[in-house]
């Protein structure tokens, strides 16, 4: 069923921006907005996992370089790996005393997995293996190329918007109303483009919790690893850019005065019900 969601709601995405570039450049408007979303699309398949790792300063983690990590880690990941039928993914180490993890690729022979040294400091092996399992299981679904495409439809509809807005459209002269339109698009296209993006981000979570509890066997490992997560990230905020805040395995801004809608999680406590339903 989130898989379906998540294919309409893309669809959905798609079909805003083209309709957007129509808007306000007519068939010109058309062809620009699929240009910006092709080339755009190429850039976050091949650079997504890049720009991430970049972002946060993450290191690789090997025998080499950061060795009592790896020992950890690595038999960690590469079982679950292995129980899933994916290559064993890259490993990163991101210099941050607040707890959280991502994984990253645009397929599973791609792939990475960053963990803070908050988290590895703040949770036990049981609970880091559930943690891993849910991050694999985002690689396992392909949602990271999922979400990168997402997030980058989004962008360009905040973009074409605001270019729509400043330098007008070929509809706009045609009709009474068309400032008062485009000052509507500016304001609501990247508003609903971002609701879109953060559902199908919502979405996907959900299916990796059930992947960690189905390759793990114990979905109390996660619950317990959710629990701390949702206690340490409040205490510690990390500091994250909202094109990569869906990225990670709890929502990165502790802002509670942000609504729900707003969120590219869900709830923790509606991931721990729905892990306790499983276990139960």
């Amino acid at each position: 069923m989130n898989t379906v969601k998540t294919v309409l709601l893309l669809g959905l995405l798609s079909g805003f921006l083209l309709y957007l570039g129509e808007v306000f450049g007519g068939r010109n408007g058309l062809m620009l907005a699929l240009a910006i979303a092709i080339v755009m699309n190429f850039v976050s398949y091949f650079f997504s996992d890049k720009i991430a790792l970049m972002t946060y300063g993450a290191q690789p983690v090997t025998p080499e370089q950061n060795a009592q990590v790896y020992a950890r880690v690595a038999p960690i990941v590469g079982g679950l790996a292995q129980r899933m039928g994916i290559p064993m993914p890259r490993l990163w180490i991101i210099n941050d005393p607040s707890p959280n993890a991502f994984a990253t690729g645009r397929n599973p022979s791609h792939a990475s997995v960053a963990f803070t040294e908050g988290i590895l400091n703040s949770m036990s092996d049981f609970e880091i293996e559930g943690v891993v399992a849910h991050e694999l299981g985002h690689v396992l679904h392909r949602d990271i190329l999922i979400s990168s495409v997402a997030a980058t439809i989004a962008t360009a509809i905040t973009f074409l918007a605001r270019m729509g807005f400043w330098f007008g459209g070929s509809r706009d002269d045609e009709r009474e109303g068309g400032g008062i339109g485009a000052l509507f698009m500016l304001i609501l296209a990247p508003i609903a483009a971002m609701l879109i993006q953060m559902a199908i981000s919502r979405s996907r979570e959900f299916d990796a919790d059930a992947a960690s509890a189905k390759y793990t066997g114990r979905p109390y490992e996660l619950i317990s690893a959710l629990q701390k997560l949702e206690t340490y990230s409040k205490r510690m905020p990390l500091e994250a850019t909202p094109s990569t805040a869906h990225l990670f395995i709890i929502q990165p801004f502790t802002g509670e005065s942000l609504m729900r809608l707003f969120s590219t999680h869900p709830s923790t406590e509606e991931r721990i019900a729905r892990l306790q339903r499983m276990q139960g």
